[in-house]
């Protein structure tokens, strides 16, 4: 049976690994975690923050997903929106979810990314 994600995986491009590691870490404020020896000889790097680990692995024909992306629920939305853009991420808010307050943005290789929060 099914109990919980593990983890969720997206791609980027080959040599990308810095850049995504100071969008992460310092824009989102995720912690770097070591990948397995024969896993990181392919190139990528795994975040994680609590109990919610992303992982980004290298794809050599990359194309960001247009529509698919991963949900990653927050505390204090506004104040966590105002750091992405403090750091010049784009963020596109989203009232079409009942219940949530939601928004979107950009890694910077493109990934999709959604931020909500249920609404008090």
């Amino acid at each position: 049976m099914l109990v919980s994600v593990d983890h969720v995986q997206l791609a980027a491009p080959p040599g990308s690994e810095d850049l995504l590691r100071g969008y992460y870490t310092a824009v989102l404020g995720m912690t770097e975690i070591p990948k397995p020896p024969v896993l990181a000889a392919r190139g990528g790097c795994w975040f994680a923050a609590g109990p919610v680990q992303l992982h980004l692995g290298v794809e050599a024909d990359f194309r960001p997903a247009a529509k698919a992306h991963p949900g990653l629920r927050v505390r204090g939305i506004e104040a966590y929106a105002a750091r992405l853009e403090s750091h010049g991420a784009k963020v596109v808010w989203d009232d079409n979810l009942p219940g949530h307050r939601r928004f979107y943005s950009q890694d910077p290789v493109g990934n999709r990314l959604e931020f909500l929060e249920p609404s008090p």
